[in-house]
């Protein structure tokens, strides 16, 4: 069961990623949420078109992506993150990300945007 927090119609955007990642400032999320199911569509940077879609407990997501960047080469992996509620009510998202469809992995963070 879904906890305080939900992700229903928050944008985010990259604050922090390592380098064989391709989320950057420049791309923003626009999360939905039904329940424990969470989605979201996101573009900007090096990406051109990317989804996401997992579960979200209220404390932590678990989601697989697909994107295709800028290049045209599509891109899939998982990752689990961890959601917090910042001081000022913004959603903070610190994740740790793996690619599947090539090599790479690291940690990111997401941060609401307004």
């Amino acid at each position: 069961m879904a906890g305080e927090i939900s992700l229903d119609g928050w944008t985010l955007a990259g604050v922090a990623n390592d380098e064989d990642g391709e989320v950057s400032s420049d791309t923003v999320f626009h999360f939905e949420q039904n329940g424990e199911r969470i989605y979201a569509s996101y573009s900007g940077g090096e990406v051109a078109d990317g989804h996401l879609l997992g579960t979200f407990d209220g404390s932590r997501w678990d989601v697989r992506y697909v994107q295709i960047n800028e290049d045209n080469e599509t891109a899939t992996g998982h990752s689990v993150g961890v959601v917090k509620l910042l001081d000022d009510g913004r959603v903070r998202v610190e994740d740790e990300w793996e690619w599947e469809s090539k090599e790479g992995a690291g940690e990111s963070v997401l941060e609401e945007i307004e």
